[in-house]
């Protein structure tokens, strides 16, 4: 079911000549009609244990809400290797939110709660149990998970080797997985797009977790920094309060996650 990039745009490109047919053209407003869906191709993360939030590489740029730093044990589990892309949503959606278009970039303005309609979209024609990361997983996985090299960004120390932000990016999305992988493997967890977590963003405490969530509260978190953004926004510890569900923005989008014994 996984499927490399070459293959996810050949199958949109049959996608959507199909909809719009001999003329060329789509509905009025762009409605794509259901196909099978594209599936995100998905990366392995051996569960393990680390230190989450403002630990030594990142120096002085700690923001208040990344301390104090605490021990967290997570199951294993598999992540996005790229942020969503257009394509993706659009044969599960039927059309595109984005207000930049293209088909391999991440999909862009859409709020929690959409996706949380695409998920369950998705799980119902694949029959798997996609959703998104939590604020752990994330964090985790931005840092390699077990395969970590302790980078302050995700997969290295010089944020323009594996981030388009403020400074490289015109501020325009770009293409996914067109800056180098962190050490797992994984494209764009510092910059591109925000990405949205299903935690609700809450205070840190000192204690150890294990698999920890969080239910309740006023805003999403979002992870990973993004096009629009310096440096500091682009730090794996970084974290930020969505504002609420229904936020949607040109520089916010996701990645999926699924817990291991659901692959």
């Amino acid at each position: 079911m996984k499927m490399n990039k070459v293959n996810i745009f050949v199958t949109v490109s049959a996608v959507m000549i199909a909809a719009l047919g001999c003329n060329g053209r789509g509905s009025a407003d762009g409605t794509i009609p259901m196909t099978d869906p594209i599936e995100p191709e998905m990366i392995f993360v051996q569960g393990g244990t680390f230190t989450m939030g403002c630990t030594a590489e990142q120096g002085g740029d700690c923001a208040g809400d990344e301390k104090p730093t605490h021990r967290v044990t997570l199951s294993s589990f598999y992540i996005g290797k790229y942020e969503v892309t257009q394509a993706q949503w659009a044969s599960v959606m039927g059309k595109n939110p984005s207000r930049t278009k293209g088909d391999d970039l991440p999909v862009t303005f859409v709020s929690w709660h959409t996706v949380q309609d695409f998920i369950s979209k998705l799980n119902a024609a694949t029959g798997k149990q996609y959703r998104l990361p939590t604020e752990a997983e994330w964090e985790y996985a931005a840092r390699g998970g077990n395969r970590s090299q302790g980078y302050k960004y995700s997969g290295s120390n010089t944020v323009g080797d594996v981030a388009w932000y403020k400074d490289n990016s015109g501020r325009k999305i770009q293409p996914v997985g067109t800056k180098a992988p962190n050490e797992l493997g994984i494209h764009d967890m510092s910059g591109n797009v925000w990405e949205w977590c299903s935690d609700w963003k809450t205070a840190y405490t000192a204690n150890d977790k294990t698999n920890p969530t969080t239910r309740t509260g006023s805003s999403h978190v979002r992870r990973g920094g993004c096009i629009s953004r310096n440096a500091f926004a682009c730090r794996v510890s970084r974290r930020y309060a969505s504002g609420n569900t229904s936020v949607r923005a040109t520089n916010l989008g996701f990645r999926l996650a699924i817990s291991a014994e659901h692959e």
